[in-house]
């Protein structure tokens, strides 16, 4: 191996390191581990099909060439993505700082309570701007937020509606093409019907449940809809209207017309397209439906002391307490998306804001000008940053082929032109598309006409105030919100302190190489519907990207539309429904799930309009095949699919996976692999090899894409050659397959821009290094086993005693031997310096430890030490040579606060709270608040920024 390869830096361990760990564990080699832990049977006899690894520097010169495929064009092509300008100080403090691009989801509420006043500060942001009542704290696109809308809307119903069959719901004609496309994917398995017209002649009646309309419409027409939301409340109708954010700066929000929820997309603060995503979504309603929100909600609850501290509030209502009983399927936010999105109105407040909003009409305005005095027709009458005018098929190609030429996109509709601007175009941007614009339609010269400081119209004003919070109004200096941003960056654990040991979340490596494209103005400024011989770096790469994947995995082809993971279970789902009906199998809608399964399987499933029928585990963890048969049988005819984790959730490889699988096939249903934990097969198995129909894979783990504290992340999915021709299409986009599903996502490829990262991943790593890195990743868990088993007993392995990449600790005897549950153990592995393994998943009152490749053995050796000193402070407790109630492990996590206080009433030392090994004495991460009172968050549910008393409270 070269000193400069990536797979050096990526792989934790040196060749020493490796020899140490595996004469612990007992193996003579490496590859005697993974022929022990791997089954024989489903081994890879040869070698990934990858190409070799290239260097960092090789990859970087790689990248910025393709990137320069791409032409950069002045977009004005609107419908949901538009330019926006990143402040150098967000782009540099939080999009590019690992402390921030590295953190966890915020399940460990004292070690996140950074993360959870951001996610905070979004969802103040989003109530301003919309006046509702309460928001999540984001979702993952525009037009998934309007389908999950529309979904709470039908789940809502009244007794005497759902009684009755009211399944009617309405879309304004004038939505974004992609929002219809997404709630036709969304509707169909539910048996909702959709009717699209105008807001204005449809009769609603009692036969509807809800609507949506576009605020401004897709051609840009701003309308005052409070008659109209008037009408349909008459008729027990809820609306939402899918607003534009930056449009509510100056014009009348959807709290103010009365509307039940509004969703949009808050990419235009600061957010680069990246054609297609990642973007934070929004997603506001009122209270009354707090219980049926989709997604995160971050709410305000005490610590042990009293004090205020921040923590995902209702938790209750998520899939994975929920599984088929559950609403929606999320289980990803946007969270760093939606961190810089709040960061955004912070450093602007609601005075930059305005003004951002304010040049944009005046830049609009100017246009509308121009072209009304060159005799142009322009079809919305009125706009905030949107113009629509006619023009026949021959005038349109005229348009587009000169525009190009000038360097702009517009968008081209039915016999329609569509202009848009936003904070990027510069009045010259602007004079020079009018100049054009009027020149190949009118024929002639226009002087252009610029307009300052236009007002909106009163019917359409903006009469309440946003952002008054001091929250908004204490940062405006970039010296100020820089130290902001460091003070909340520093309450969180990441990977930048330490091993974040996730099991089934698999937190590795998110290299500074591989996301430094990311930030490459080629990528990041490309619109999703921009024209495809515009995109030809891009192209490369999904077609390279796809390519590699398909190898990866053994499948035919790849979809990159899913934005997430639970969004790859439903479009492999929807995919698997599609090619039963196209054998005319309608009746094919049971879904077999092993009780082990994420509860996103289960709401997954429900939501593809499938039953969910669950499948018994046996004592060892596997699936029990005599269980699986007897249903299988039963259900023969219905049978559409299986869905299974591979390893297993308990993480072991199942011996029987292939007969599994041939059960599943010999009563006519197919096997959908869920991807979760694909680091243990890249490059030694395959789901295709192993005989799975469909597979999802979460770029966000094996593939190396951030956690972001909560997302962005990505779920394409691998297909076998029968189910290629079902892969999701697009509206405005030539993708998927010849009978392809409607789309997913509102973008065609998802969150396209994060796909780079993916891609530097497997071309720096090569075949050799992917496969060294399940090798690495193998290795690791069994050297913590290894270390640990006389201490704690693990609950599940393989049958030459090995585990797969992960592994389960049983901590379910120590409630009753030491009063202490798997909650204080956690806690107090944060007085340690560590993020807690995934705690009471799959089986409750245990730890499920998965360490990654890329953790060095050093640092697997600081976390074995540490989950060994918390055992001897268990045995203490049971032992009765320390209290039942007051000990470390029921007060931790302990605070600087509280160790700094002059009274210290423990019956332990400070020491012994605080530092209790001596590697903490060389670096020591603080716990902001002390063990967070969860109940008392839900029964008092606050979900907006505090006053600002409360912040110097803490």
């Amino acid at each position: 191996m070269k000193w400069s390869s990536f797979e050096r830096r990526h792989i934790g361990s040196s060749e020493q390191d490796v020899k140490e760990m595996i004469e612990a564990i007992g193996c003579n080699s490496l590859d005697e581990l993974v022929d022990r832990t791997v089954p024989e049977q489903i081994r890879m006899q040869k070698p990934l099909d990858i190409s070799k690894a290239m260097t960092e520097f090789e990859f970087t010169n790689h990248i910025n060439e393709l990137g320069q495929k791409n032409r950069q064009m002045k977009n004005f092509i609107g419908q949901g993505y538009y330019g926006t300008i990143t402040p150098a100080v967000i782009q540099r403090n939080i999009l590019e700082n690992p402390g921030w691009y590295t953190a966890y989801t915020p399940y460990q509420a004292e070690i996140a309570q950074g993360r959870l006043e951001a996610l905070l500060n979004f969802q103040t942001m989003v109530m301003d701007m919309t006046n509702m009542e309460i928001a999540n704290a984001s979702l993952l696109d525009e037009a998934t937020a309007a389908a999950e809308a529309m979904i709470m809307f039908y789940n809502t119903r009244s007794r005497q509606a759902q009684k009755a069959g009211v399944k009617k719901f309405f879309i304004d004609k004038d939505v974004f093409e992609q929002t219809k496309e997404v709630l036709k994917t969304r509707a169909t398995p539910l048996g909702i019907e959709l009717e699209t017209g105008s807001f204005e002649d449809v009769v609603l009646d009692n036969t509807y449940f809800g609507a949506l309309l576009q605020y401004p419409t897709a051609t840009g027409r701003v309308v005052d809809y409070s008659n109209f939301i008037e009408k349909a409340h008459t008729n027990d109708i809820k609306v939402c209207m899918a607003a534009d954010i930056m449009s509510l700066a100056l014009l009348k929000s959807p709290g103010s017309m009365n509307a039940d929820c509004a969703v949009g997309s808050t990419q235009r603060f600061g957010i680069p397209m990246g054609y297609g995503g990642p973007h934070a979504a929004y997603f506001a309603t009122h209270e009354k439906y707090k219980r049926h929100i989709p997604g995160r909600i971050i709410g305000v609850s005490k610590d042990k002391d009293g004090h205020p501290a921040f923590r995902m509030a209702l938790q209750t209502r998520e899939q994975h307490i929920r599984r088929d009983k559950a609403t929606s399927n999320i289980c990803t936010a946007q969270a760093l998306l939606a961190v810089m999105a709040g960061f955004y109105a912070v450093y602007h407040g609601s005075e930059g804001i305005i003004d951002i909003a304010q040049t944009i009409h005046d830049k609009t305005q100017s246009v509308r000008n121009t072209l009304e005095k060159a005799g142009i027709e322009i079809v919305n009458n009125t706009h905030f940053d949107t113009l629509t005018v006619r023009a026949d098929q021959s005038q349109m190609a005229k348009v587009k082929a000169e525009m190009e030429k000038a360097g702009f996109n517009l968008y081209y509709g039915q016999n329609t032109i569509s202009i848009s601007l936003d904070e990027t175009k510069t009045w010259e941007n602007a004079e020079r598309m009018s100049e054009v614009l009027v020149s190949t339609l009118a024929g002639s010269d226009q002087q252009f006409d610029r307009a300052d400081q236009v007002k909106v119209p009163n019917e359409f004003k903006r009469t309440t105030s946003f952002l008054n919070h001091d929250i908004f109004n204490m940062y405006h200096s970039e010296t100020q919100i820089m130290r902001y941003m460091k003070k909340l960056e520093n309450r969180d654990i990441s990977l930048t302190h330490s091993m974040i040991s996730l099991g089934s979340c698999t937190m590795k490596l998110n290299a500074a190489s591989e996301l430094f494209p990311i930030s490459n103005q080629n990528f990041a400024n490309v619109h999703p519907f921009a024209p495809v011989d515009q995109t030809q770096g891009y192209k490369e790469i999904i077609d390279e990207l796809g390519k590699d994947l398909s190898e990866i995995t053994g499948f035919d082809s790849v979809s990159f539309q899913p934005n997430s993971g639970a969004q790859g279970e439903y479009a492999g789902l929807m995919v698997i429904k599609a090619y039963h009906e196209s054998n005319n199998d309608h009746q094919r809608h049971v879904c077999l799930i092993p009780s082990s399964a994420h509860g996103t399987n289960p709401a997954s499933a429900v939501m593809a309009g499938m039953k969910v029928v669950v499948v018994k585990c046996d004592d060892n963890g596997n699936i029990d095949v005599d269980d699986l048969k007897e249903k299988a049988e039963k259900y023969s005819d219905e049978l559409s699919a299986l869905m299974v984790t591979y390893p297993s959730t308990h993480g072991v490889f199942e011996e029987k996976i292939k007969e599994i699988i041939d059960i599943i096939h010999a009563h006519g249903g197919q096997v959908y692999m869920d991807g979760a934990n694909m680091n243990a097969q890249v490059g030694l198995t395959s789901p295709g090899l192993i005989g799975a129909d469909v597979c999802h894979l979460n770029l966000h783990k094996t593939f190396a894409i951030p956690h972001g504290g909560g997302g962005p992340g990505m779920g394409p999915i691998g297909v076998a050659k029968h189910l290629t021709p079902f892969l999701p299409t697009h509206p405005l986009h030539k993708t998927g397959g010849e009978n392809g599903i409607s789309s997913i996502s509102a973008a065609p490829y998802g969150s396209a821009l994060i796909l780079l990262i993916s891609y530097g991943y497997i071309k720096m790593l090569g075949q050799k290094g992917l496969t060294k890195s399940s090798k690495m990743a193998i290795l690791n868990a069994n050297y913590i086993r290894a270390q640990l088993k006389d201490h704690y007993d693990v609950l599940y392995v393989g049958s030459n005693n090995t585990v797969a990449h992960e592994m389960i600790i049983d901590c379910r005897n120590y409630k009753r031997t030491a009063n202490i549950e798997v909650e204080d153990m956690a806690k107090r592995l944060i007085d340690y310096g560590f993020h807690s393994p995934t705690v009471s998943f799959p089986v409750a009152g245990t730890m499920m430890i998965e360490p990654t490749e890329s953790e060095d053995k050093d640092e697997l050796d600081r976390f074995i030490t540490a989950m060994r000193q918390i055992r001897e402070e268990i045995r203490l407790i049971e032992e009765g040579e320390a209290d039942k109630k007051e000990n470390v492990l029921k007060n931790a996590p302990h605070t600087a606060r509280m160790i700094a206080t002059s009274e210290w009433d423990k019956p332990y030392s400070r020491e012994k709270a605080a530092y209790p090994v001596p590697y903490l004495l060389d670096a020591k991460v603080w716990s902001y608040s002390r063990r967070i009172d969860n109940a008392y968050g839900d029964r008092n549910l606050v979900c907006s920024c505090l006053p600002i008393e409360e912040y110097q409270a803490v």
